[in-house]
Parts: C-alpha cells; sequence; structure tokens
C-alpha cells in the first residue's frame, strides 16, 4: 500500500476511539436522563401513596363514625339508657386519666 491509501481511509485506532467515546458520551446522557426521570417518579408516588393513606383512613373513619351517629341520633335522649351510657362514658375516662397520672414508680393500691 502506498502512503496516499493510507492517509485517504480512516484510521482504525481513531474509528475505535471515536466510538469509544460516542459510548461514553451516550451513558453519561442515559444516566442523566435516567436521573431526571427518578427525580420526577418519587414526589409522584410518594404523592400516590399518601393519597392512598388519606382515602383509606378517610373510609374508615366515615364507617366507624356514620353508624355510630346514626345509631346515637335515632335514641331517644332523656331516658335510663341514654344517662346509663353517658355516666359510663364519663367514668371510664376519669379512670382513664387517673390512670395516665399515676407513675410507673408508685405502688398499685388496689
Amino acid at each position: 500500500m502506498s502512503e496516499a491509501e493510507v492517509a485517504g481511509s480512516a484510521d482504525p485506532l481513531k474509528t475505535v476511539a471515536d466510538a469509544l467515546e460516542a459510548a461514553v458520551q451516550a451513558a453519561k446522557d442515559g444516566a442523566t436522563n435516567a436521573r431526571e426521570a427518578a427525580s420526577h417518579l418519587i414526589p409522584e408516588s410518594g404523592n400516590f401513596l399518601a393519597q392512598v393513606t388519606y382515602k383509606a383512613c378517610y373510609a374508615i373513619s366515615y364507617g366507624l363514625v356514620f353508624p355510630s351517629v346514626l345509631l346515637a341520633q335515632s335514641i331517644p335522649q332523656n331516658n335510663a339508657f341514654v344517662h346509663g351510657l353517658i355516666d359510663g362514658a364519663h367514668a371510664a375516662k376519669d379512670m382513664a386519666a387517673e390512670m395516665k397520672s399515676k407513675s410507673p414508680d408508685s405502688p398499685t393500691i388496689v
């Protein structure tokens, strides 16, 4: 081969070096794109989980409170049954407050 033919053809090492450089650049671009996509995905998934949690708690709360209030509204209020419920609720509340106020170090006297 003459020098003119070698000079006119592409250098194989230069071609390999260019290909490696292009591959490295593509990998950097891919990593940047993946990082950017992940940064958008995390807030969206966190928002989704927050919405699911809120809706589940809302449904449970509604499912417990609505029937209770409906039942309480349907019972006549000036009778022994309602007065017993109210007095029992107050006694339970007082007992819970008393138990909470006692320190764990003090002996319990029954």
